[in-house]
C-alpha cells in the first residue's frame, strides 16, 4: 500500500473490515444525539430510489423511532421524492418507504423550477453575447441544488435536519456536487464504502432489486456512477479497504482524489 493510499483511508476514515450490526447501532445513536443537541423534531432523507438513500432511510426511521419511544415525544423521518419530470425507476422511492413504513413522505417535481433556472442561465449568456446553452452537466448541477433548496425549504418550517447520502466511495472520488448533495447537516454513511454500505443494506431489510442496481445519480437519462468515472466501486471499496487494485483504476482514483481536494475542504478565506 502507498503512502498516499494510507493517507486517504486514514483521512476518509474506512475501515477494512466492520462489524454490521455494530455499524448500525452506532450510526443510528449518532442521528439520535444529533437530532436532541439540535431540538429538532426529526430528520429529512431525499429518497432517490439507490441503495445509499436506502439505508439512510432506515437508519434515520430506526433512530426516530427510537426516539418517540424513549422520550414519549414525536420525532418523524421525512421522506421526500425529487424526480425531475418522470424517473423511471421512482417506484424504487416508494419501495424504500414501504420498507421502512415511513409514515411521512412527500413528492416534489423538480422539473419546472429547474427549467426556469435553466432559462434564465441561457439568457444571461445571451446578455453576455455567448452564444451556448446550458451544459448536461452544468444542469445536472442545477438539479442537485435545486433539490437540496427544496428540502431546506421543508426542512427549515418542519424543524428538521437534513440527512445526508454521501459516502467515502463518493468522497475518494469527488462524485458529489458541491452545494448539491453535499449540502447537508449530517452524513451518517460517509467513513464506508460502497461495499460496506451495500452490507448495511441487506441487513436493514432494503429490497434486493435495489441493494443490486446499477448506482447512478440520477442527472441525465443514462447516467451510472461507474460509467461516468471508468473505474468500478468493487476496485473503489478495495482501494480504501487497503488493498490492491488494478494499476490503472488505483491512478485514476488517486488522480480525482487530488483534483477534487476542493470538495472536501471548508470554504477557504484570507
Amino acid at each position: 500500500m502507498t503512502t498516499l493510499q494510507q493517507e486517504i483511508i486514514e483521512k476518509l476514515g474506512v475501515k477494512p473490515t466492520i462489524d454490521v450490526d455494530e455499524e448500525i447501532r452506532r450510526r443510528v445513536q449518532f442521528l439520535k444525539d444529533y437530532v436532541l443537541q439540535a431540538g429538532a423534531t426529526g430528520l429529512l432523507i431525499a429518497i432517490s430510489g439507490g441503495v445509499d438513500s436506502a439505508v439512510a432511510t432506515g437508519l434515520c426511521k430506526r433512530a426516530t423511532d427510537e426516539l418517540s419511544k424513549e422520550t414519549g415525544k414525536e420525532y418523524i423521518t421525512l421522506g421526500v421524492f425529487q424526480p425531475y419530470g418522470r424517473q423511471e425507476d421512482i417506484h424504487h422511492s416508494y419501495e424504500v418507504a414501504e420498507a421502512f413504513q415511513l409514515t411521512h413522505k412527500v413528492e416534489t417535481n423538480i422539473e419546472d423550477a429547474v427549467d426556469e433556472i435553466a432559462l434564465e442561465t441561457e439568457q444571461a449568456f445571451k446578455a453576455l453575447k455567448i452564444h451556448r446553452h446550458l451544459s448536461r452537466a452544468g444542469k445536472g448541477n442545477v438539479k442537485a441544488r435545486t433539490r437540496m433548496v427544496v428540502q431546506y425549504a421543508l426542512a427549515f418550517d418542519l424543524n428538521l435536519l437534513v440527512v445526508g447520502t454521501d459516502h467515502a466511495s463518493e468522497a475518494l472520488t469527488g462524485f458529489f456536487t458541491k452545494w448539491g448533495d453535499g449540502a447537508v447537516d449530517l452524513t451518517p454513511l460517509s467513513t464506508l464504502n460502497k461495499r460496506q454500505v451495500r452490507e448495511l443494506a441487506r441487513r436493514l431489510g432494503v429490497p434486493a432489486s435495489i441493494v443490486d442496481k446499477a448506482p447512478t445519480a440520477g442527472l441525465w437519462e443514462g447516467q451510472t456512477d461507474e460509467g461516468e468515472l471508468g473505474v468500478t466501486y468493487e476496485d473503489n471499496s478495495s482501494y480504501l479497504e487497503g488493498k490492491e487494485i488494478d494499476p490503472q483504476a488505483k491512478e485514476n482514483l488517486e488522480k480525482r482524489y487530488l483534483r477534487t481536494q476542493h470538495k472536501r475542504q471548508p470554504i477557504p478565506g484570507i
